[in-house]
C-alpha cells in the first residue's frame, strides 16, 4: 500500500530536474510514489527523468503534449496518486534526506487533515528559512482560526502547496487547483482549504529547498499569463465568507502594489492591461473595506495602488 504521492510538476526543468530527482532518490520507501508531470517541456526534461527510473523504482512520468500549466499540472498528478497522503515538489527545487518520512510521520502522529511546514529559500548560495505564520506548533488548530487577522501574515499568507502534507481521502476535491491558472494558483487553493478543510497543523520541519531567481520561473516573466493574478482573486472573492472579507481585500492590496512595483517586468502592453484589471477589481471592492486596508498598508508598500485607487 503506497502512503505518500509525491507530485512534480516540471516544464522546462532540465537545467533543475536531475537535483529535485536526486533529492527523492534520497528520500525513497517502498511504500512511497513520485508522480512527475512533464508539462509539455521542449527541452530534455523527460529524457532526464527517465534515466532515473532505475534509481527510483516508484517513479511514475506523465507527458503533456502541450502545456497546461502548473494548476493543471498538478491535477492530473492528484488523479494518479494513490497513496493516503500527498504532498508536491517543484521541479526546480529540491528536498532534504529523510524529509519525507518525517513529512508523513507528522501527519500520521497529528492526525489531522493537512500539515503545513517552514521551508528553506535559496538564492543563489544563501539559505534564508521561512517559517509558516503560525505560532503553535505540532498541536492541531482549526483552520479558520488561522485566517485573520486582517493586517497580520496568516497562514492564508503562506500559500506554498508544496510546504505540507495532506490527507486525501477527509480532503477530497479540496486538493484540486482551480483550471487553467500559470500564476497564483496557490492563492485560492490556499483559501479553500483553510475555510473548508477540518484540521490542521504546523510542525518545525524545514525540508524544502525552494529555489528563488530561475529565469524560466512565472516570477520572472511578465506576460499574458501575469494577468491571471487576477482570476486567481476573483475565486478567492466569490468564495471568501464575509468576515474573512478584510483580510481578503488586505492580501489583494498588499500583492497588487508588490506586483506593480516589479513592472519591469512588463511590457507597456500588459502593464496597460494589469493596471486596468486593478482598477476595475478594486472598483468592485467595498470602498469603505478598501480605504481601510489601504490606510493599514505601510505607506512604501502603498505607492501604486494609491495611483489606482484615484483611477477608482
Amino acid at each position: 500500500m503506497i502512503s505518500l504521492s509525491v507530485i512534480v510538476p516540471v516544464r522546462d526543468g532540465a537545467p533543475f530536474i536531475a537535483d529535485a530527482l536526486t533529492s527523492l532518490v534520497r528520500n525513497q520507501r517502498a511504500d512511497f510514489e513520485y508522480i512527475v508531470v512533464d508539462d509539455g517541456s521542449a527541452d530534455d526534461t523527460g529524457a532526464i527523468t527517465d534515466e532515473f527510473r532505475a534509481e527510483l523504482p516508484g517513479l511514475h512520468l506523465i507527458r503533456n503534449q502541450v502545456p497546461v500549466g502548473l494548476a493543471d499540472a498538478r491535477n492530473t498528478g492528484l488523479k494518479l496518486a494513490s497513496g493516503r497522503y500527498v504532498t508536491f515538489l517543484d521541479g526546480d527545487d529540491w528536498i532534504g534526506r529523510g524529509y519525507l518520512a518525517d513529512l508523513v510521520a507528522a501527519i500520521e502522529g497529528l492526525g489531522c487533515d493537512f500539515v503545513r511546514v517552514d521551508h528553506v529559500q535559496a538564492t543563489g548560495l544563501k539559505r534564508e528559512t521561512h517559517r509558516a505564520p503560525v505560532a503553535r506548533r505540532g498541536v492541531v488548530l482549526d483552520p479558520r482560526e488561522s485566517i485573520m487577522p486582517p493586517g497580520a501574515k496568516t497562514m492564508v499568507d503562506y500559500p506554498y502547496a508544496w510546504a505540507g502534507v495532506y490527507r486525501r481521502e477527509s480532503l477530497g476535491d479540496l486538493l484540486t487547483f482551480p483550471g487553467g491558472l500559470h500564476t497564483a494558483e496557490d492563492r485560492p487553493w490556499i483559501w479553500r482549504l483553510h475555510q473548508r478543510a477540518r484540521s490542521f497543523a504546523a510542525v518545525s520541519l524545514a525540508g524544502v529547498f525552494y529555489r528563488r531567481g530561475v529565469p524560466q520561473s512565472l516570477t520572472q516573466i511578465g506576460d499574458e499569463r501575469q494577468l491571471h493574478f487576477f482570476d486567481a482573486f476573483d475565486l478567492v472573492f466569490e468564495e471568501v465568507e464575509e468576515r474573512f472579507l478584510p483580510k481578503a481585500v488586505r492580501t489583494f492590496l498588499a500583492l497588487l502594489d508588490n506586483h506593480l512595483a516589479n513592472n519591469e517586468r512588463f511590457t507597456p502592453e500588459i502593464l496597460a492591461k494589469f493596471e486596468a484589471r486593478g482598477a476595475d477589481r478594486l472598483g468592485r471592492l467595498p470602498e469603505a473595506m478598501v480605504r481601510e486596508s489601504f490606510e493599514d498598508i505601510e505607506p512604501d508598500r502603498r505607492e501604486y495602488i494609491a495611483r489606482l485607487l484615484e483611477v477608482t
